[in-house]
């Protein structure tokens, strides 16, 4: 059963009503092990969607990998194929996208597409400094405390919204 964390609906709300785009890429390898059917991936995705707009928020796209670790993918993070898809099917230069993470995974793949990559210290990556990203993580990772945390820093940025947002989530 998929709950999000807390303030993670209000994030991607303030996100979205400020104009910003998110996108999902997404390690699902449950769907090839056999753990959940695609089916039970799609109720998930509804009942997040429910979720995001019932507080006036929504996820544009969602981009997952199904494959297992040992069938050499293109998309399997830790590499970029997910976030090559999602900058193909945007038309976006993916060095202006901010791709939010909780695992070293999610940071190499964003890295490798050229994204700007930011860790957030909460589920896999819950307990981590909110300080400073660990030191295997690629250079640059800015750290937020939770998801909540990364859309206030964007909004106070002043940077002005640009299609979509990637932020990484890993099972």
């Amino acid at each position: 059963e998929w709950l999000p964390l807390p303030g993670a609906i209000e994030a991607i709300a303030r996100l979205c009503q400020a104009g910003w785009h998110i996108a999902i890429a997404s390690n699902q390898s449950g769907l090839g092990r056999g753990l959940f059917d695609l089916a039970t991936l799609n109720q998930m995705h509804d009942k997040m969607n429910k979720m995001l707009a019932a507080a006036g928020g929504r996820v544009d796209a969602i981009f997952f990998c199904p494959h297992l670790p040992q069938d050499n993918c293109q998309c399997r993070k830790p590499l970029p194929g997910l976030f090559e898809q999602i900058g193909e099917r945007f038309g976006i230069d993916l060095n202006q996208v901010h791709a939010v993470g909780d695992t070293l995974r999610d940071a190499q793949a964003a890295s490798m597409a050229g994204c700007q990559t930011h860790l957030v210290c909460t589920g896999k990556s819950e307990g981590y400094s909110s300080t400073q990203a660990p030191e295997n993580f690629p250079s640059g990772t800015l750290v937020h405390e939770n998801l909540l945390a990364f859309a206030d820093w964007v909004l106070a940025s002043g940077e002005t919204a640009k299609p979509p947002s990637a932020t990484g989530a890993s099972r």
